[in-house]
């Protein structure tokens, strides 16, 4: 980050000692640049404490590789041996005074469209079209796969990743498959299958307890609107837990049975935006800061707590935050990874300072048809299927062409059944043998009032990272 300051202006390099010296051949031999940079004397006295012993030998053995003249030693002042061949002198007590400018180059990205002006870049993308998306059902963590509207949706958004030039370095995504495959189809898309994919529990959508499996406008009905909104939306309302019988209660899942006790029962965003928040400052953060371009696919309301705390949304207001899916939304950072202020917000919801690949205008029209599909119980057809949906699916299949073997195999519908794991793609439902992991465990004790978790098996949740 500091070397990422001192690029990004003009400076000059005061040479006063030999300390003074080694540092600035550190910084031109290591890093190529054409900017020319400087340090004043006290702003060395403040680099020279933030660099510790061994970054430096490493910076120095860098040196060393390039050049066989220079000699290292175990402390700062290793350069004894050069400033005598060169200059004369007896080595460690020669003193140069000179003001020294160098051209040098910061070797920025050239293929990121995005990258004009910081190194931090940062896109986010919600799944494509899955069963229970399709059939208005709350999902939480049921494994529902994506229909074949699912797929030309991920593949629509790898076209628009790959028209906007933008490339990344790596992935972030849940364990959950519409999230996976998502990624899958973008990366081929774009051509950079070859990125590493990171997946995580703590990326997962939120739990909605006993709600899952259920018609959202069914649940409407029989709640009212600003109920089921506030569970849906709201920041610390979570909806009624899960019971341990219950036929999609992820405790059944083979991939979580080593964190069986941090299976929420049920969670509001607050709960969802802790363990999201601890994934980004533990994994993603640090990526960040070493200047990679990351695409982060996920579900709606965890994307939605990772915006909340990268905009400052407050509590009130997240209620009325939705995201549409398969859109990308880039995001240029500062060097506080804080969102670059260009002095207005999005056009489609009000809150962001990222960028709708698809146009704000559709996102907008997005977001209307998927509240009316909830809500709307006047509404009796079902709006993602409708005529409307067939004109779309149509015109960008012509857009974006037939998809590969590799597409189509991963989205061939039909039975399948591995491993005692049992999957229907039509009701996107998914069963595991209840003989393979025994009773559901009691996790009554393992929660919080507001619904959050026991998260104290660090060990088990590394395993499953892993």
């Amino acid at each position: 980050f500091l070397i990422e300051k001192l690029f990004s202006e003009t400076w000059v390099l005061v040479i006063n000692d030999k300390h003074s010296f080694a540092l600035y051949l550190c910084l031109t031999s290591v890093f190529c640049s054409k900017a020319t940079f400087a340090i004043s004397p006290e702003d060395l006295n403040t680099i020279g404490t933030m660099i510790p012993i061994h970054s430096c030998k490493n910076l120095l053995k860098s040196i060393n590789r390039r050049s066989q003249s220079f000699q290292t030693s175990s402390h700062f002042g290793v350069f004894d041996n050069f400033f005598t061949n060169k200059y004369g002198g007896g080595g460690a007590s020669t003193t140069l005074t000179a003001v020294a400018t160098t051209s040098v180059t910061v070797q920025r990205r050239n293929y990121n469209s995005l990258n004009d002006g910081t190194p931090f870049n940062l896109c986010f993308l919600r799944h494509g079209q899955s069963t229970w998306n399709r059939d208005n059902r709350f999902i939480g963590w049921a494994d529902t796969p994506l229909t074949d509207d699912g797929v030309l949706e991920a593949r629509v958004a790898g076209q628009m990743l790959h028209k906007s030039g933008m490339l990344f370095d790596e992935v972030h995504t849940s364990l959950l498959r519409r999230c996976i495959r998502t990624t899958n189809l973008v990366l081929m898309e774009m051509g950079q299958e070859y990125i590493p994919v990171h997946k995580h529990w703590r990326l997962n959508e939120r739990n909605y307890g006993s709600l899952v499996g259920k018609n959202k406008k069914e649940v409407v009905k029989l709640h009212g609107i600003e109920q089921v909104k506030r569970w849906r939306r709201s920041y610390n309302e979570p909806p009624p837990p899960m019971e341990d019988e219950h036929p999609y209660h992820p405790g059944r899942d083979p991939r979580y049975r080593l964190m069986l006790s941090k299976i929420p029962k049920s969670e509001s965003l607050h709960c969802t935006m802790k363990r999201s928040s601890e994934y980004w400052d533990k994994v993603i953060e640090p990526q960040l800061r070493d200047g990679k371009t990351i695409l982060i696919v996920g579900h709606e309301n965890n994307l939605r707590s990772i915006l909340m705390r990268l905009e400052g949304i407050p509590e009130e207001d997240i209620i009325n935050l939705s995201i549409p899916r398969a859109v990308p939304l880039a995001y240029r950072l500062d060097e506080n990874l804080k969102p670059i202020d260009t002095g207005k917000r999005d056009e489609a919801t009000g809150f962001l300072r990222g960028e709708w690949l698809g146009g704000d205008k559709a996102v907008k029209e997005i977001l209307e048809r998927d509240h009316k599909q909830v809500y709307d119980t006047s509404i009796q057809h079902n709006l993602e299927t409708d005529d409307t949906q067939d004109k779309w699916r149509t015109w960008m299949s012509v857009a974006v062409g037939d998809p590969a073997p590799t597409m189509k195999a991963m989205s061939a519908p039909g039975q399948f059944q591995q491993d005692n794991i049992i999957g229907n793609s039509t009701t996107g439902a998914v069963h595991c043998d209840p003989k393979l992991f025994g009773d559901i465990p009691d996790f009554s004790d393992d929660y919080c009032p507001d619904c959050d978790h026991d998260d104290d098996d660090e060990q088990k949740d590394e395993a499953v990272s892993q």
